[in-house]
This record gives C-alpha cells, structure tokens and sequence, in this order.
C-alpha cells in the first residue's frame, strides 16, 4: 500500500488544556462579536494576515493550537486579556516581554479599552437618563478608550476655537472629547453643559467667582456665561485626543 503524504503530515491532536483555550476564546468570541463589531473573517485578514476566514475559524474550533501572536490578535480584537481565555500564553508573554533582548513588542498583552459612540452636539443637548446607553441606531461611529466609564460616555468632536488657549489648557477644533454623563461636576473641570436657549450642547471649563457658578471659555475671546438653574451638566470631559490638564 502506498503511503501518501497526507498520512505523513497527520495532524497533533491537541492536548486538553489547548483545547479548553479554544473553548474559552470561542465563548468570548460569540458573547462579544455583535458589540463589537467584528467577524471571523476581520480577524483572520487584518489581524492574522491570512487569506480567508478559516484562519481564525480553526483557532475558535480548536482544530489549531493557539499560540503567541494568534492569542495576541484575538485579545486585541476582543478587547480582553489573553489571560481570559490562555492563562498558559498570558505568562509566556509577559515573560518574553520581561526580556529585553526579545523582540516580542507587537505581542504584548494588550490593556483592555472602552468603545463609545461618537454623536452630535444637537444629541448631547438631548441627553437625558432615559436615553439606554446607546439603542439602535443612536450613532454609526465609534472610537476606543482605555478609560471605563462611570456611567453612560460619549464622544464629541470639538467645533470652533473657543476652547483654545495659548496657554495651559487647549483643545483645537476637531478634537475629539470623551464625556461621562456620571462624574462629578466641580469648579475646574471641563464640562458639556444645555443652555436653556439653545438646542446644543456646549463645552466650557465650570468655574466659581463670588459663590456663583459660570461657563468660562478657555479662548479670552470669547464670553462667560453664567451657569444658573435653568442650564445642565450633560458630563464632564474626562479624556481628548489631545493631551491636557485640569
């Protein structure tokens, strides 16, 4: 009887602990892919730079062992820990990474980040508590963060130049601002806020002169508006795609 190479080339049966990280990436696949987006064949192109979706389907079906770079990709792609579903890679990568002659630096565990719809002004004015996170339909873009929020939070991107300053603090028109509905809102920070006269929002710095409240604008050119019973807090800025300090 002929011997074919298949025969040659017979696969290594995965051992148990290989197989139950299958399993666990599989789970995590399945609860997280709607949220966020992603597919098999996403994962397996962009990430694994492979030619079809199987690539990533042998890895959740426990056909392929998972190693190093395939457990980094899917960590990354699921936003979780490789430890969440390889405790066995996850100490192999934080030792490699430990050394610093080795060139394991695109494989490094990556820290877990936040996904958070970018809306309009006009919809931020409109916040309100009834608002369920995010339903259907409420944005068709959204951005990363390695800030968890406190409670519902938002991006907005900056329009117009008030926010900017020639010194300290400065944020440009067409940054983009991450504001948690569920922060404290004290004298200092940089807050979205409703005027009762207008249908947006709008973003200023919350000062205290004289025990009154007011929306400073960090641009002097600009005016400060008072802050009485009539305006809102809609959240406080706690992150922009620009460095700066309260």
């Amino acid at each position: 009887m002929k011997t074919t190479e298949k025969n040659l080339t017979k696969k290594r049966e995965l051992s148990e602990v290989e197989k139950a990280e299958c399993a666990a990436l599989n789970a995590i696949y399945k609860a997280k892919k709607k949220e966020l987006g992603i597919s098999q064949e996403k994962i397996a192109i962009e990430g694994l730079k492979a030619n079809s979706q199987s690539a990533a389907s042998h890895y959740l079906t426990g056909r392929n062992a998972l190693n190093i770079e395939a457990a980094a990709v899917f960590a990354r792609y699921l936003q979780v820990p490789v430890s969440d579903f390889s405790a066995r890679l996850a100490k192999e990568i934080d030792r490699l990474s430990e050394d610093s002659n080795s060139n394991v630096g695109e494989v490094r565990q990556p820290k877990q980040s936040f996904r958070y719809p970018v809306i309009s002004w006009v919809a931020a004015g409109a916040w309100s508590e009834a608002i369920e996170p995010y339903p259907a339909g409420f944005s068709d873009r959204y951005e990363f963060s390695e800030y968890d929020s406190k409670g519902p939070a938002f991006w907005l991107e900056v329009k117009g130049d008030s926010m900017t300053s020639q010194v300290g603090t400065s944020i440009a028109q067409g940054s983009l601002i991450l504001v948690d509905t569920e922060v404290e809102a004290a004298p200092g920070k940089l807050v979205v806020a409703k005027l009762p006269d207008s249908n947006e929002a709008t973003f200023k710095k919350l000062v205290s002169d004289g025990g009154k409240l007011f929306l400073k604008p960090l641009n002097p050119g600009y005016p400060t508006e008072v802050f009485d019973e009539n305006c809102r807090i809609v959240g406080v800025v706690v992150q922009a795609t620009q460095k700066f300090h309260y």
